[in-house]
């Protein structure tokens, strides 16, 4: 099981925060992120969320889905401070003073946000959206709601809702009859089953770019931590949409694909301050650096596994 921080420590300085993110000053991440209890990035995700389908809805609900991984990645695997600031840092010289993060009017709280992003999501029915950004947005715009209920305002969860009805049909074709994940809310074995499709697909892409791999732990461990938020109904209603997805990688690359020259060797991992420390200001890209590593954290520790782990730790160089 992942580490489970205390309600009580994820909150402590929350209502001060809140109240400097609805004022509109500019806050610095760094100032603040790193200090316990403080959610900075969460508040500051879960802005982008709700603001993305007014703007560029694809890239923009990456961003904010990328910062509330990167809290959750910090937080649950206790990285070292040096990381932490790092990290921090590179949101202060990207996207935390930009108007996507930006504060909105205070508001009072409402408490059936998770519902309604949930039933926004079932409407997708089984049909794959963009390979699975629906979910995973959807869960984490959850997420970061139940560590902050103070931001589930009616404007944000409007906000959320509407970029998750956004993502359009992607290759939606019949799921291979094979293919059949576990239950989510078996988590142990679900994370297994994602797990082992990811290593398979980081072996089948390579040369191809790491995407495919990528997004199989991000859409995956979206729907085993809904299933675990008590949110099982939504994570299920999912379910024929990720068989369509791991149908479609284990078909690998076409002869027509594009090739992408792959990442250099490395021993370096995002759980180590030089891997963040070595990265260059302007390199967030859309912020997978952050999504993949904390689904591949969280699943690896929801597994429990060795024999996953190690083959897992062989090939991450490829998809960090």
């Amino acid at each position: 099981m992942p580490i489970k921080i205390p309600r009580r420590t994820f909150t402590l300085a929350g209502s001060a925060l809140f109240v400097g993110l609805s004022t509109g000053s500019p806050t610095s991440v760094r100032a603040v992120e790193g200090e316990p209890g403080n959610q900075l990035l969460v508040s500051l995700g879960l802005n982008a969320l709700a603001r993305a389908p007014g703007q560029n809805y694809f890239a923009d609900g990456h961003r904010g889905a990328a910062m509330i991984s990167a809290h959750l990645m910090c937080i649950d695997n206790h990285f070292e401070p040096a990381a932490v600031n790092r990290i921090n840092e590179l949101f202060d010289l990207n996207w935390a003073r930009s108007p996507l993060c930006q504060p909105f009017p205070q508001g009072e709280p409402i408490d059936n946000a998770a519902e309604r992003i949930g039933k926004a999501l079932a409407d997708g029915g089984g049909v794959l959206r963009q390979v699975g950004h629906n979910a995973i947005f959807a869960m984490h715009a959850i997420k970061g709601f139940t560590l902050l209920p103070e931001a589930a305002t009616e404007e944000r969860v409007a906000g959320v809702c509407r970029l998750i009805q956004s993502f359009k049909p992607w290759r939606d074709e019949p799921p291979d009859d094979a293919v059949q994940p576990p239950p989510f809310e078996e988590e142990v074995a679900a994370s297994r089953f994602v797990l082992a499709e990811a290593i398979a697909a980081i072996d089948r892409f390579k040369g191809f770019g790491q995407g495919f791999a990528g997004h199989l732990l991000t859409f995956g461990q979206s729907l085993i931590e809904l299933a675990a938020l008590g949110h099982v109904e939504w994570a299920e209603s999912c379910r024929q949409a990720f068989r369509k997805y791991v149908t479609i990688t284990r078909l690998g690359p076409e002869a027509t694909d594009r090739k992408i020259k792959p990442h250099r060797l490395t021993e370096l991992r995002p759980n180590n301050p030089e891997y963040w420390q070595q990265r260059g200001d302007k390199t967030l890209g859309l912020g997978h650096v952050f999504k993949y590593p904390y689904a591949a954290y969280d699943l690896l520790a929801r597994a429990n596994e060795p024999a996953l782990k190690q083959a897992f730790d062989e090939r991450a160089w490829r998809l960090f």
